[in-house]
């Protein structure tokens, strides 16, 4: 029981570390993690994460976003393409958008972009979501041979509950050690271009 609960509190004091670190710099692609969308229209988590993407492709760091996310239960329409339309609608080129519709969860999310990646012979990549997500992300992308900085967002509604903020931590703080034993031992070697 001591060392389980001393590599949690070394994992939740990571996320929150990590959590608070901006890596804004210029990549390959800006890549948004998707959320929940209702009925075509992005979700406050999702949009805050949206237009902290937007941002950044404004400030010129990438010249594409990939958008990801699968669909939900009980949805037509993915989170990605919500994504997609959003960031149209607030005039970045259509072609500048790529959708990776694939994955519902963080990992099938990262696979689908590492894969894109691959086929477009890039590598770098900003991360977006929310703070206590940073910290997974960068492992995921390590995973799959990326090189990976991370920017979340500072506008989502989880950050503005700190009650709230402090569940979303502690759960994370608790997937942390299995995926960074994934980050280890289990990488694909799917993408050669991307080693």
């Amino acid at each position: 029981m001591l060392a389980g609960g001393s590599i949690y509190t070394v994992a939740l004091l990571m996320v929150l570390i990590v959590s608070q670190q901006d890596e804004r710099r210029a990549v390959d692609a800006i890549v948004v993690l998707g959320a929940a969308q209702y009925n075509g229209r992005p979700s406050p988590v999702l949009r805050a994460r949206l237009d902290h993407g937007l941002e950044l492709y404004r400030e010129g760091l990438a010249p594409r976003i990939v958008v990801t996310g699968g669909v939900g239960r009980g949805d037509t329409t993915s989170e990605a393409t919500v994504g997609r339309n959003y960031l149209v609608s607030h005039r970045v080129p259509a072609s500048a958008v790529v959708v990776q519709p694939q994955g519902r969860s963080t990992q099938a999310s990262m696979a689908a972009v590492a894969d894109w990646l691959a086929s477009e012979h890039l590598t770098r990549v900003l991360l977006v979501s929310d703070p206590f997500h940073m910290l997974r992300l960068r492992l995921e992308a390590r995973r799959h041979h990326l090189e990976a900085y991370t920017s979340p967002t500072g506008s989502s509604p989880i950050s503005d509950n700190p009650v709230l903020e402090l569940r979303y931590l502690a759960a994370e703080a608790l997937k942390i050690p299995v995926a960074w034993v994934r980050s280890i031992v289990s990488r694909p070697t799917s993408h050669p271009t991307a080693s």
